[in-house]
């Protein structure tokens, strides 16, 4: 198969194709345009405040949400995704770009897309399915206490500097600065996050997080004219214009094309191009290219939910990974789907991924045309801003339904992810979530397996059946984690007898350390003189054992298609 028809296989573009298809005429034009100019007025604010809380400038957050959101839904495969800079990845990006700055994180974010591609190629996309909900709800709630406990420097307006790497020194930093808090910093971050809380109760069809801000930025500006000054972007962040001199705040200049490396201050650094380099980015690529893809492919399925659509997992996938291989090339950071933005374009009346595509013109325009008022927003209210994201990612009410109501493995899986995405690391997070998650439903899997004596079961009155034999019945799963119980309860079952029928109709699997248990049992038994009959195997264990070479033993190991067959052939 050509590139290009693999390629077409994987349904590139499925989204856009799929809405075409069904007829994209003049009304859903307009409704996506409604719907990408309330996304994207509400883009531009978040998309800079996830960027400083990553550690970059916030321009780097506005070029994610115009470069990757319009590549992402020109070639992804949910209809009604809205992509850009996204809470969950504050946890890994914040730390790349204390050690390696903003060259070495665009260049992690361009090995993530490339992960991303090859995930896609290799239709990785359902693998989403088998992640358990407590290992998602686990490292989500640990994602939003670390960013909620990173934003309480500027919330507070304290001058603490760059926050530590571990969590529990992160506190230490934040109670030695304490004495250091600033009230009018604190004020304007109290009257935002109150106004993040309460407008919602209005009813009114203006997301509250634009209200808020416009209301932290008057009330910052006011206390500036009685010389209570509150940082703002500007007072934070800097740039220099093409003629030499400083602006500051947001650059109201179109993202220009640069190779990753050679973006940020002093001109960048190259040699990130290295190898040795490229190895120390490569678990935090890995970081960003798992959870972008679990983070995608869960708001998809969310809004699947919501719209009864269906999207492509594979073709979503390619799409993200095209976006982070090309938006590091004009400065942006890490995409993926946001769901809360995906969730208010749906409500906002979209219909096709043209309302994506709207969205990140809209960016695009907001920070060409407002640029030097964007500069006036006050960084506690930006903290405000995320505090509310934070919670609203952490699903507090999900998390504490797990805990009431779900079983004792799932709670411990809850647990566990959750302490290891705070006090160590997001990935060790999900890998240990899911290895747990997988053997405590192995050990609950493996305990529906049982075996039992029905040799004088009413069922079989009408079959003489030799004193000196004895039906054996297994029902459940005949895997690796069962076999050996069974087996060895079947050795006490089958003591002092002269041979055993083994009933099977009720094992739906075998695997290989079935096979081998169920060997293991035939030699014993054929040690101590008493036969074997295997009776009504199913379709599978019939297939496993074929392959695994197992045939009837003269007088020791026969197989029957039925247990009527079998009992009447016992002698």
């Amino acid at each position: 198969m050509s590139h290009r028809r693999y390629l077409f296989s994987l349904k590139i573009g499925y989204a856009l194709r799929e809405c075409v298809a069904e007829g994209y005429g003049a009304g859903a034009l307009r409704k996506d345009l409604v719907a990408g100019l309330t996304v994207g007025v509400i883009a531009i604010p978040l998309s800079m405040a996830l960027a400083i809380a990553s550690g970059v400038p916030p321009q780097h957050g506005l070029y994610t949400a115009i470069i990757a959101g319009f590549l992402i839904a020109l070639t992804g495969g949910s209809r009604f995704s809205v992509s850009g800079p996204t809470a969950a990845f504050v946890v890994i990006l914040y730390p790349v770009a204390q050690s390696h700055g903003l060259p070495g994180l665009l260049m992690a974010s361009v090995l993530a897309g490339a992960m991303l591609l090859l995930m896609a190629l290799c239709r990785l996309g359902r693998l989403i399915e088998y992640i358990p909900q407590a290992v998602t709800l686990g490292f989500t709630a640990g994602i939003a206490v670390v960013i909620a406990t990173l934003q309480l420097s500027d919330f507070l307006g304290l001058n603490s500097g760059p926050a530590p790497e571990g969590y529990l020194q992160k506190w230490v930093a934040l109670i030695q600065y304490l004495p250091g808090l600033h009230g009018p910093s604190l004020l304007v971050a109290v009257v935002t996050l109150a106004t993040l809380i309460l407008w919602p109760r209005l009813r009114t069809p203006l997301p509250a997080h634009l209200p808020a801000v416009l209301i932290g930025s008057l009330l910052a500006w006011g206390l500036s004219r009685y010389q209570l000054p509150v940082e703002t972007l500007g007072s934070r962040f800097t740039f220099l214009l093409p003629d030499g001199s400083r602006g500051y705040g947001i650059p109201p200049v179109l993202p220009a094309f640069d190779w990753p490396w050679n973006h940020g201050a002093g001109g960048g650094d190259s040699h990130l191009w290295s190898w040795a380099s490229l190895r120390e980015l490569v678990p935090a690529a890995f970081a960003i290219a798992m959870l972008g893809a679990i983070e995608s492919l869960l708001c998809a399925v969310v809004l699947d939910g919501m719209s009864g659509k269906r999207h492509s997992a594979n073709s979503e996938l390619l799409g993200q990974g095209i976006g982070n291989l090309v938006a590091p090339f004009f400065g942006g950071i890490t995409a993926t789907a946001a769901i809360a933005r995906s969730a208010a374009n749906f409500k906002a009346g979209a219909r096709s991924p043209v309302a994506s595509m709207i969205h990140a013109l809209v960016v695009l325009l907001g920070m060409v045309a407002l640029g030097p008022w964007l500069a006036y927003l006050p960084m506690p209210a930006m903290a405000a801003l995320l505090m509310m994201v934070a919670w609203n990612m952490s699903e507090a009410h999900k998390a504490v339904r797990l805990l009431r109501r779900a079983p004792l493995g799932e709670v411990l899986v809850f647990l566990t992810c959750f302490s290891l995405t705070v006090f160590l690391d997001m990935v060790v997070a999900i890998t240990v979530g899911v290895l747990l998650a997988a053997l405590l439903f192995m050990r609950e899997i493996a305990a529906m397996t049982r075996i039992s004596d029905i040799t004088h079961s009413p069922r079989l009155r009408d079959y003489p059946i030799p004193g000196q034999w004895g039906v054996l019945k297994i029902v459940g799963p005949l895997f690796f984690a069962a076999a050996d119980r069974v087996f060895a309860e079947a050795d006490e079952l089958a003591a002092g007898r002269s041979g055993v029928v083994l009933y099977m109709d009720g094992v739906s699997v075998l695997d290989g350390g079935g096979v081998s248990a169920l060997q293991g049992f035939v030699d014993r038994c054929a040690a101590r003189g008493c036969r074997v009959v295997v009776a009504d195997l199913g379709f599978q264990p019939l297939k496993t054992l074929a392959r695994a070479g197992m045939a009837p033993q003269a007088e020791q190991l026969r197989f029957s298609p039925s247990l009527d067959e079998a009992l009447k052939t016992l002698t």
